[in-house]
Order: structure tokens, then sequence, then C-alpha cells
């Protein structure tokens, strides 16, 4: 009962969410990706549901009226929400984190957050160089129990994740990565935490962030690095998630298994990154 009053409290809560992204909170079918890694998240705002003999491993929130719906998709896969022993985020912004609090207090989840979006995460977004100074933006400050550092892995039962550091979007932002096996076959997984340029970051003269540049350049170098088999991101627009999950079919080719389409979309982000930053190079007063 109590359950069911939170679900219909912050449905009410995210009902200016939908008004302004409908597809940020409208629920999508709960599905396999491959190996042990499912979805559970809505239309739009990627969450990842990783199982291991010791429980298991949650990566992003999202908004706090996605929480009710992120576990109703984990228990339509047959596994308890309560069995959600570690959290992770892609980055601190508040569509990917906001719906953290929630979780640990329902799970007792152990919160792991890279080292330079804890400040905010803490703070409820709160300094952070673009919507720091802007309450829409705000969230409920959440204690961290873990501070990860970029390569630190995440252990739980038989899986390992690796925590990468590609900031620009957010100076934590958080690319992860882990291996997954299917039909006997072991596949490179990578969850890009983002590498858009969003409206209004300023790329030079940034008094708040003044290597944002130069750390957008490392994340792209990072993710051209990173040998991808399925290709996953923070939101499904990302990876083509809609569309791949309509071709999932018995017996045909995991749609998610798509190399070429990972490159592709790094390469894309990476070219409008480098145009903005020309844009703004060449308008300098």
């Amino acid at each position: 009962m109590l359950f069911r009053l939170l679900v219909v409290t912050l449905a009410f809560a995210g009902n200016l969410l939908a008004q302004a992204n409908p597809d940020w909170t409208h629920p999508f079918p709960p599905h396999r990706v491959i190996g042990n890694l499912y979805y559970v998240g809505s239309k739009e705002l990627a969450s990842y549901l990783i199982t291991t003999s010791r429980g298991h491993i949650l990566i992003n929130s999202s908004v706090e009226s996605s929480v009710p719906h992120i576990r109703e998709s984990i228990e339509m896969l047959g596994f308890r929400f309560s069995d959600v022993k570690i959290l992770l985020i892609s980055h601190a912004h508040w569509d990917h984190c906001a719906g953290s609090a929630l979780v640990k207090e329902l799970t007792g989840a152990e919160y792991m957050v890279m080292d330079a979006d804890v400040p905010e995460i803490e703070a409820g977004g709160k300094g952070n160089f673009q919507y720091g100074e802007s309450p829409d933006s705000f969230y409920k400050p959440t204690k961290v129990d873990r501070v990860l550092h970029d390569g630190d892995e995440v252990k739980l039962g038989d899986v390992v994740l690796v925590a990468h550091l590609t900031p620009g979007h957010t100076k934590g932002c958080t690319t992860w990565t882990m291996r997954a096996t299917e039909g006997g076959k072991p596949y490179n997984v990578v969850v890009v935490g983002s590498p858009n340029v969003n409206p209004g970051y300023k790329l030079v003269d940034n008094t708040l962030y003044p290597q944002i540049a130069r750390d957008y350049e490392r994340m792209f170098r990072t993710l051209k690095s990173l040998p991808c088999d399925v290709f996953l991101g923070a939101h499904g627009e990302y990876y083509g998630m809609e569309a791949k999950f309509a071709r999932m079919k018995q017996g045909r080719p995991n749609p998610f298994i798509d190399q070429e389409g990972y490159k592709s979309y790094v390469a894309e982000r990476e070219q409008v990154f480098r145009a903005e930053l020309k844009k703004q190079t060449e308008s300098r007063p």
C-alpha cells in the first residue's frame, strides 16, 4: 500500500516533466539486451540492470518519478528490486540521477559515483557549471558511498564493470564497460555516458570549467579506444534503442551487437563537437 501511494505521488510530481518531454517518463517494455544485462528504463531515459549471483547492479536512477517504473520493470523480468546492491550513474544531470535517493532508500544499494561528479550529487545539482543556478535542475542531495576514479572496477558476484572518466558533458561523466556472454561467446559492452555539447555550453573562455574543451577531447580519445560489440548509452536514442528492440526476434542476430553503429555514433558526435568549438573560437571578441 505504501509503495502504491508512492507511485501515485511521484506520478503527480512527474506531470510537469512529462509535459516537457513525455518520452522521459513514458513506459517502455523491459527487455534483455545480452547475457545478464537488461533494459529497465523509460522510452528515452535509459536504465540498465546487470544481474549477478550476489545481487544486482543498476545503472541510472533517472528522474524521481521513474523509480516506480524501474522497480516494476525489474519485477516484470522476474527479479527483485530489493536485490539491487549497487547503484551507478552515467553523469550528474538530474534526468539520470534524481531518483538515486529514493532507490537507496528502498533498496539500501551502495551508491558509487565518479569523483568529479560527487560534489554535485551530494549538493543536489548545485555547483554544476551550466545548471548550478537553475532550480529546475536540482534534485535531492544524496550521499555517495564509494568515490570512483578513472579505471576503477565495480565488482559484484562474477560481474566486473569498469568506470571510464569521459568528461565534458559533466566533469565526472562516466562511460561503463563490461563483458557479457551470449551463446558461449563473450562480448564487449559499452554504456556511453554522454558525448553531447548541450545548448548554451561554453567551450571557449568558460570560467566555471576552463578545461572543458580539453576534457571533450579526452572523452573522444577514450571512446575511440574502447573495444565495443554492444553499444548502449544514457539515452536510448544514442544507439537506436526503439528500432533495435523492434528487430529482436528469436533465432535472429542480436540487433544490439553493433560495432559499426558505435564507431559511427562517436565519429558523428566528435564532428559536431569540433564544429561547435570552431564556431565559438572564431567568434571570440
